[in-house]
């Protein structure tokens, strides 16, 4: 007589692990997704941004122009950081100074690509880094239009002064930051226009109809 040995299932561990490979699944694709958002206020993010930034710049150089004398240099954080008012005709690091023409059609030509890029974006992370450039650079183009000593040879106002590197402003700060997040968001392949899902076209859809 043979003894029967009891039958054991040893497919029973598997059933659990595919539930939890499922909500793996499902919980990674979430994240995507949140990553991901898709949103039609995000040109009005943008334009947002680049109005405060305008506005603080210029707000910043008139106290600087009312409060400071020129060349004359004020240490905040010893020799690292201070405030020193100074006019600037060409690029950073004063390159280009006699050439202002040409860095306002440069700056023009600035303006205009990242609006139409912010205009046409539909994530919120890209819309602060349009809005954050976009703001720096219609800034700048300002004080080259409007500034002596003349019309589109205008000098830009620096004050912000780094160590004996560099002299800028805050227009300066928005647009490095914003190109380090052009950069960032390049780099890890976030995509300026994603794919709106199901409910988010229909409420685009709803509100324009």
């Amino acid at each position: 007589m043979t003894d029967e040995q009891p039958k054991t299932d040893d497919a029973a561990p598997a059933t659990g692990s595919a539930p939890a490979a499922d909500e793996a699944g499902t919980a990674a694709g979430a994240t995507a997704t949140r990553v991901q958002r898709w949103t039609r206020h995000a040109p009005w993010i943008a334009a947002l941004i680049a109005v405060t930034v305008i506005t603080t710049d210029q707000l910043s150089k008139v106290w600087a122009e009312d409060s400071l004398t020129r060349g004359e240099r004020t240490p905040l954080v010893g020799d690292a950081l201070g405030i020193q008012l100074t006019y600037n005709p060409g690029a950073a690091f004063s390159i280009g100074s006699g050439a202002t023409w040409i860095f306002t059609i440069l700056t023009a030509v600035g303006v205009v690509a990242a609006a139409w890029y912010a205009w046409r974006v539909r994530s919120r992370v890209w819309a602060v880094c349009l809005g954050l450039v976009l703001g720096g650079a219609t800034t700048h183009l300002l004080d080259r239009l409007l500034r002596e000593p003349s019309f589109g040879q205008g000098h830009v106002v620096d004050f912000i002064a780094y160590f004996d590197w560099f002299i800028g402003n805050v227009a300066d700060i928005a647009i490095f930051f914003g190109a380090v997040m052009f950069f960032l968001l390049t780099v890890i392949g976030r995509a300026m226009y994603p794919e709106p899902t199901a409910k988010e076209t229909a409420a685009a859809e709803t509100s324009t109809a």
